[in-house]
């Protein structure tokens, strides 16, 4: 008899646990195979983040950042990394997309350790590569600023030749370009076998009217479906928030992301992780909003609709607020 009383209670709690077990929401985020935000989620689920904040982090390896904004607009992704004005530019036309930040870290201009050239005057008659193409954000912030402070137009007076990061670095490499604007994780590993920095692009925004270092590129999700998930989109953000100070603060975190850095070196390695750390967004919503408004007009003035769409300016909503009015 008191076997069956025990065996009917283990059933009783049994039941009554499964939902709470089930209860973790699943949150899917679309991200580049090979990209930087993949170190992020892999912090979050090798160390229980998600686990911990009741999320279920489900990783959906794409091939294109066109695949991923895609995913986003299908509904296949919950998030995805992607930058602000690509928010803006939807919601001038409509959307309902909305943006929080995960790195300030940007491109810089690399030329090798011998280059005579050390000044943005010196690109003059150069040749310069150029990650992306000719509505890159980072390069028209390079043009504003060129113009700026040196008087000099670069998409004029300077060789472009634009093309994808990965090639632009090899052609660096063999001499076939002068110097190159990349994104930050090729400007590392050119770092890394001695090319030196002409300017970083977070130093360019600064000039250009920004109070401190900015965060073009960030976590993006429907704002609907963040409304409709709070504790989703809550504790997906704080998981990544987590995951960053470990990754600001342990070595040994990055020694277990090693193998899926695709390094050969120490160099490299080091590389990357300094300006990974060197990009984790120290200020808040409100201050990266109030500068990304300033950068709007520079990046619509060279840009124009093409790049931003039909808006004059950014888009109220873009940054993610919590979901408070």
């Amino acid at each position: 008899m008191r076997l069956g009383l025990y065996a009917l209670l283990l059933f009783a709690l049994t039941t009554i646990s499964a939902p709470e077990a089930q209860a973790a929401q699943k949150v899917t985020v679309g991200v580049l195979k090979f990209g930087t935000v993949s170190w992020i989620l892999d912090t979050i689920q090798a160390n229980g983040l998600d686990t911990a904040e009741g999320i279920e982090l489900d990783v959906m390896p794409l091939a294109s950042t066109q695949a991923t904004t895609l995913g986003l607009q299908g509904g296949s992704a919950d998030v995805i990394a992607t930058d602000w004005l690509w928010v803006s530019r939807e919601r001038s036309s409509g959307g309902n997309f909305t943006f929080s930040p995960f790195t300030t870290a940007l491109g810089s201009i690399m030329v090798p350790a011998d280059s005579p050239i050390k000044t943005l005057g010196d690109l003059k008659g150069k040749k310069l590569g150029v990650a992306g193409g000719p509505l890159d954000k980072s390069w028209l912030l390079i043009v504003a600023y060129a113009l700026r402070t040196a008087n000099i137009d670069l998409r004029t007076e300077a060789r472009q030749e634009f093309g994808a990061p990965p090639l632009l670095a090899e052609r660096a490499k063999q001499g076939a370009l002068d110097a190159v604007l990349n994104f930050w994780p090729y400007a590392a590993r050119l770092e890394a076998v001695g090319f030196t920095e002409l300017i970083g692009v977070e130093d360019v925004v600064r000039e250009l009217g920004a109070k401190g270092e900015v965060a073009m590129v960030g976590y993006v999700f429907s704002e609907s479906w963040a409304k409709q998930n709070p504790k989703a989109i809550a504790g997906f953000l704080r998981a990544a928030a987590k995951a960053d100070e470990l990754l600001a603060t342990s070595n040994e975190e990055w020694q277990r992301l090693k193998p899926m850095m695709q390094v050969d070196d120490d160099a490299t390695f080091e590389a990357l992780r300094r300006r990974y750390r060197e990009g984790i967004p120290e200020r808040s919503v409100a201050q990266n909003e109030a500068d990304a408004k300033v950068l709007y007009q520079f990046l619509r003035e060279f840009g124009g609709e093409r790049l931003v769409g039909p808006g004059t300016e950014l888009a109220p909503g873009t940054f993610w607020n919590g979901g408070g009015s």
